[in-house]
């Protein structure tokens, strides 16, 4: 059984490095801290090939990424594609990230649609068609829009993503009506679960008209009452299923790496084979 914390992104992390590291050099000072990351760069452009290679080459032996789908593939650019496009998008995706499959370096490929993708017969056969068009990956869902864990389609939705073996992505977010969702405690996938947290940032959650909505919609920093509810959870879930990723995406005020280290306290979990904490390895 493995529990594996980290957090989303590496650039953007300060209590990490040290003052003079350079950008290219951090994602090889953040693999001595942590042993996953989530590529959040992925939702916004189909990586080159070329940035997967260095950034293994960067990385522990065990590290693993947890790689976001692209927006389009999404829906978060609204664009209308058709079967054969969207089929075509997934596949130069797919593409894009197979230094990372080969390198056995994988976590999970993570889909997060966005508020407006309700539970429908629409969106329910494109979620057919993402598995069937990707297999043998191990594909992680995340959703924003609380109907799919509504009274009413709740069981029909773990059923769903437990016979299609989507990864759930339970979701610590902020209670803010129908663009979020409540953290359902049940794996769905024999083998994974992904945690994801938001924080709890009520006032900034819908504020997406703003122009600095980013910086608002997860400044928040998670208590050690809260941290200590969740390794609770933690441990329960990986008594269900035998490994748990934990990801903290709480940045806007650089909390999530604190986080982070202190839940990894909290479950008194050790994690061997990092990249060795030699600053000077890295500077000139």
């Amino acid at each position: 059984m493995t529990v594996e914390i980290g957090v989303t992104g590496w650039g953007d992390h300060p209590s990490l490095y040290p003052e003079k590291t350079k950008p290219t050099d951090k994602l090889a000072v953040y693999g001595s801290h942590f042993p996953v990351v989530e590529v959040d760069t992925a939702f916004y452009a189909i990586q080159p090939t070329k940035h997967y290679y260095k950034w293994i080459e960067q990385t522990p032996p065990n590290f693993s990424f947890v790689i976001k789908a692209y927006q389009q593939m999404t829906g978060h650019d609204r664009s209308q594609l058709t079967i054969h496009e969207a089929k075509e998008l997934v596949t130069s995706y797919r593409e894009s990230i197979e230094p990372v499959i080969e390198a056995g370096k994988l976590n999970a490929v993570l889909f997060q649609f966005p508020p407006w993708f309700n539970v429908s017969k629409e969106n329910i056969h494109k979620l057919r068609l993402i598995r069937e068009w990707l297999p043998d990956l191990p594909l992680a869902l995340e959703f924003r829009n609380r109907s799919w864990y509504s009274h009413e389609y709740r069981s029909q939705t773990l059923d769903f993503m437990k016979e299609h073996q989507w990864i759930h992505t339970i979701c610590d977010e902020p209670q803010a009506g129908e663009g979020s969702v409540p953290a359902v405690l049940e794996p769905t996938h024999p083998r994974q679960t992904l945690i994801r947290f938001h924080g709890r940032n009520v006032h900034g959650w819908n504020k997406n008209g703003r122009s600095d909505w980013r910086k608002v919609r997860f400044l928040y920093r998670y208590n050690q009452a809260e941290l200590q509810e969740w390794a609770t959870h933690i441990r329960e879930l990986e008594r269900q299923t035998p490994h748990v990723t934990a990801l903290f995406n709480n940045n806007s005020g650089w909390d999530a790496a604190e986080n982070a280290k202190q839940m990894i306290d909290l479950l008194g979990v050790e994690y061997e084979q990092l990249n060795p904490r030699q600053m000077d390895l890295f500077n000139e």
